[in-house]
């Protein structure tokens, strides 16, 4: 089952948005749906190495129910469900935007290793 979206008490706006963006792989799904659109559950695996399948059940229920994603289950055999950025999703990931930026600037100026999905579709200039 879905729990419950949380809903405060908050400190602050910050306090707010951490919460949903709480996790090691909940930015990284937003990143993931926001440069390669509607996604299945595997294609998101496959584009997250190091996720377990448990932890991205886990963190997708609670994205949804936190209206981050969209999670459509189509009536077929063998059963389809594709995962999409909601509207509220999408102006996350525009939020976070910034941070990403000085996230890129850290790992040029601290010369950290960056990693590359390159099986899963994904090219340096995804970043």
């Amino acid at each position: 089952m879905t729990k419950p979206a949380r809903s405060g008490p908050y400190f602050c706006g910050i306090d707010a948005a951490m919460d949903v963006v709480s996790g090691k792989w909940k930015s990284l799904i937003l990143w993931e749906l926001h440069h390669h659109g509607t996604r299945r559950f595997a294609e998101l695996r496959r584009g997250l190495p190091g996720v377990s399948e448990k932890m991205l059940i886990q963190h997708l229920r609670e994205m949804e129910a936190d209206g981050l994603v969209h999670r459509e289950v189509y009536r077929e055999v063998p059963p389809k469900v594709e995962y999409s950025l909601t509207e509220h999703g999408t102006s996350l990931n525009t939020a976070l935007a910034a941070l990403g930026e000085w996230g890129t600037a850290r790992i040029q100026r601290i010369g950290a290793d960056r990693v590359f999905a390159h099986a899963a579709g994904h090219s340096e200039e995804d970043s």
